[in-house]
């Protein structure tokens, strides 16, 4: 279905999934700052709410994807989400 915006939704509902957690670990580790810039239905939310989902410590959501051994779980991070 397009449209889906929620690495929950995707999860919950067995949609499929392409694993890019091991992209955003790179980012995470070795970035500052990033501007995503991408077309119109492209990925951005669902990448974001994502990253969203990781920092909130919610490892169910990560079965069997690369996040799911390679992330401290047991760290939660403050998570500012503003939709726009």
């Amino acid at each position: 279905q397009i449209g889906i915006s929620t690495l929950k939704t995707i999860i919950e509902e067995n949609y499929l999934y392409v694993d890019k957690t091991d992209i955003a670990q790179q980012l995470i580790q070795n970035g500052q700052y990033y501007f995503l810039s991408r077309p119109r239905r492209f990925g951005k939310s669902l990448f974001l709410s994502t990253l969203k989902s990781a920092f909130k410590g919610q490892k169910e959501y990560f079965k069997g994807l690369f996040l799911e051994n390679n992330w401290d779980w047991n760290k939660k991070y403050p998570v500012l989400y503003i939709p726009f």
